[in-house]
Formats: C-alpha cells, sequence, structure tokens
C-alpha cells in the first residue's frame, strides 16, 4: 500500500548541485538593467526588442572604478530581464505578458552558454501570438545572442587593427 506521495523525480533534478533554478537566471537589479542598457544596442524581432551584454569575468577589475563588485550569491552563467511597463496594458494583461515570456525563457534558457545578461522587452502582440511562435522566437534571439557572442571582434587597440587606429585621421598628404 502507498503512502498517498506523489513521485517527485522531477524535483531531484533541480535540486542537484551546479543546476540553476529559474531564480539564478533572473536579472533582479535596476543597476543590472542599466548597466544591460549602457553596453549594448537595441536589437528588435518580430514581437520584442531585446538588449545584451557579457558580464565581466569571474575577476574583478579593480583598475576600473565603474566595475560593479561581484556579488556572493551570483553563480555565472546566462540572467535574463523582463519588462512589460503600464502601455501593455492593465495588471492582468502585464502579468500575462511575464508569465508567457518566463515560460519561453525557461525553456530556451539552455541556447544561452556565456556569462551574458539579456533584457527582453516584449511588444503588446505576445499577448495574441500563439506559445509556439513566441516561443520559436525567444529561441531564435537565443541563438542570435550566443552567436554574436561567439564571433571574435577586433579589438581598437590592437596594432593590426589600423582601420579603427586611422578613423578620424587624415594623414598630412591628404589634405589639401
Amino acid at each position: 500500500m502507498t503512502c498517498g506521495l506523489r513521485d517527485n523525480t522531477g524535483m531531484a533534478d533541480a535540486l542537484k548541485p551546479g543546476t540553476r533554478s529559474s531564480r539564478d537566471a533572473r536579472l533582479r537589479k535596476h543597476a543590472d538593467y542599466q548597466r544591460v542598457y549602457r553596453e549594448s544596442r537595441k536589437q528588435f524581432s518580430a514581437s520584442m526588442t531585446y538588449f545584451y551584454s557579457l558580464r565581466a569575468a569571474a575577476v574583478q577589475n579593480t583598475d576600473d572604478p565603474a566595475s560593479e563588485p561581484l556579488r556572493s550569491g551570483d553563480r555565472g552563467g546566462p540572467r535574463v530581464g523582463l519588462t512589460a511597463g503600464r502601455v501593455m496594458g492593465k495588471a492582468v494583461d502585464r502579468n500575462r505578458i511575464k508569465r508567457r515570456m518566463r515560460e519561453a525563457v525557461r525553456r530556451n534558457l539552455g541556447r544561452l552558454a556565456a556569462d551574458v545578461d539579456v533584457v527582453l522587452h516584449p511588444r503588446r502582440s505576445v499577448l495574441t501570438i500563439e506559445f509556439s511562435k513566441l516561443d520559436q522566437e525567444v529561441a531564435r534571439i537565443f541563438s542570435l545572442v550566443q552567436a554574436a557572442i561567439n564571433q571574435p571582434r577586433p579589438s581598437a587597440y590592437s596594432p593590426n587593427n589600423t582601420a579603427i587606429q586611422m578613423k578620424g585621421r587624415r594623414s598630412r598628404e591628404a589634405r589639401p
């Protein structure tokens, strides 16, 4: 005879060390949102706009006074923030948008491997589109973010990158 307890095999995975809960994968502080906005450009997709920024390395840069100290609770990995302002509608609509977005993010968070912060700004159309389309769009955004992070970018201070160093400068021979 059973004692009436349900099988919680799914809970065992959530309690394993090294796994992340959805709470760990969220942007929660205003300063984190502001840093992402400051360090990135607005990107567009069909039903939302998004921003992303690579987080600082595990070692804090002590030479830069603007760098924030590492928090003991920051375990690394991707973090996602959602916004749904009053222009989205009443609280019921905003909460529904956020619930749908959180579920789509939860399903696709594995596509992001780097320590990156992503902020998603959904449009009101997120309320009415099919969830499968929303899920595909979030998957596409996360794949684009990961691909952009994996692309090597030339450094502005690299000695081999003369195009960036010479930008805005004209040689004496070229002057009229």
